[in-house]
């Protein structure tokens, strides 16, 4: 027997029915800074420096991202048929 149950509420709604903590605040504070920190930014290389350095898990969340990337890229391009390049 299987039971399914949808819960229609917001993602605050949820977060205090399952007693998690509020991060909202902690969340605008590393928008902020990082916002902060892109307009002091000149060039691409020192926009990548900084993302790196803001991004979690440093270069290895970096080099993870990028893989992922790189794998929905490939496998949206072998969904077209290649289509879509040029």
């Amino acid at each position: 027997m299987q039971v399914t149950v949808n819960v229609d509420c917001t993602p605050e709604e949820a977060r205090s029915f399952l007693g998690l903590p509020d991060l909202s605040p902690v969340h605008e504070k590393y928008v902020a800074s990082l916002l902060g920190a892109m307009d002091g930014a000149g060039s691409l290389e020192q926009m990548e420096k900084m993302m790196r350095a803001f991004a979690p898990m440093g270069d290895a969340g970096m080099r993870l991202f990028q893989q992922m990337m790189d794998i929905g890229l490939s496998g949206a391009a072998a969904a077209t048929g290649g289509k879509g390049k040029g």
